[in-house]
């Protein structure tokens, strides 16, 4: 449930382009200061954006360092870091453990389940450090297995699901006076990532006959399903948007716009078009058979 938080590079400055990588890097590395190499498999630009988020919105102050990437050794990178990367990086292994039991307990992938032996002791120091979130995360998973296991057709329900435990990892001081506001965009982003999800996997479940809210809408519904997922997506976006408006960032506010308005659809763009063109190359095929078989006829 991971990488739909993403921004769009191409419609980002070079400056902005460069401080939101130096703030993606300073997540790898403090994942990997406080995890140990491992920590480093759990790096996303979900929390990446969170950082970006509560950086611009507490106006924190970053420490800058340069660091060789194995990855991109030919040069030396950036990486910020703040009080909010130690935050996301402890988001990120409480999310990502939980998220390997999931696929374990869904899908049965054997490798999911032992990424999340080998994060459960750094699991439970971090849960002990962040209760509130830890429960928050722990009654999700619970909630959400009834409702998939009840085949729940409710969307906004499901979906809602996603959303208050999103909620509550934004809200990350949970007594100022942004909580709430916090709470509340993170609630809009946790059902766009699950409405995502499930519009990514809808065939793959429906063939896998695993539960897909998305799916079984699908059967019920006479109208048009792209139309009303993206107009479903869009609504998501837009509520989630207007608490960010609501809040008074100026700090790296382009380079939240850039992925609420834009970097967060690059994603859906990309599937809708490879489902249409798998669409396209289908009847493609069977005008092609039926013009064979009509000509066999005559």
């Amino acid at each position: 449930m991971f990488g739909y938080i993403n921004v769009n590079r191409e419609k980002l400055n070079p400056a902005d382009r460069q401080m939101y990588q130096s703030y993606y890097c300073g997540l790898c590395q403090k994942l990997k200061e406080s995890f140990g190499r491992k920590g480093q498999v759990l790096l996303n630009y979900d929390m990446t954006f969170l950082i970006v988020l509560l950086t611009g919105l507490y106006e924190l102050e970053d420490v800058k360092s340069e660091f060789i990437c194995a990855v991109h050794p030919s040069k030396k990178q950036i990486a910020r870091q703040n009080e909010a990367t130690g935050y996301a990086a402890a988001m990120n292994v409480l999310l990502g453990t939980k998220n390997f039991e999931d696929d374990w307990n869904d899908h049965h992938s054997y490798t999911k389940r032992a990424l999340s032996q080998v994060f459960k002791k750094d699991y439970e120091r971090v849960a002990a450090h962040y209760p509130r979130q830890s429960k928050a995360i722990h009654q999700y998973l619970e909630r959400l297995s009834y409702a998939e296991n009840s085949r729940e057709r409710n969307v906004d329900a499901v979906a809602g699901l996603t959303g208050e435990m999103l909620g509550e990892i934004f809200a990350w001081k949970n007594d100022d006076i942004w909580a709430e506001e916090l709470r509340c965009m993170g609630f809009y982003m946790g059902k766009f990532i699950y409405l995502m999800d499930a519009y990514e996997d809808i065939r793959k479940d429906g063939k896998d006959k695993c539960y897909n809210v998305f799916h079984l809408m699908r059967q019920d519904m006479e109208l048009d399903f792209e139309t009303f997922s993206r107009l479903l997506l869009t609504s998501m976006m837009s509520e989630c948007a207007k608490s960010f408006e609501r809040l008074p960032i100026l700090l790296h506010a382009e380079i939240c716009r850039n992925i609420l308005y834009s970097g967060v659809w690059t994603r859906y763009e990309y599937l809708r078009l490879k489902r249409q063109a798998k669409e396209e190359k289908r009847n493609r095929a069977m005008r092609k058979e039926e013009a064979a078989g009509h000509g066999k006829s005559i």
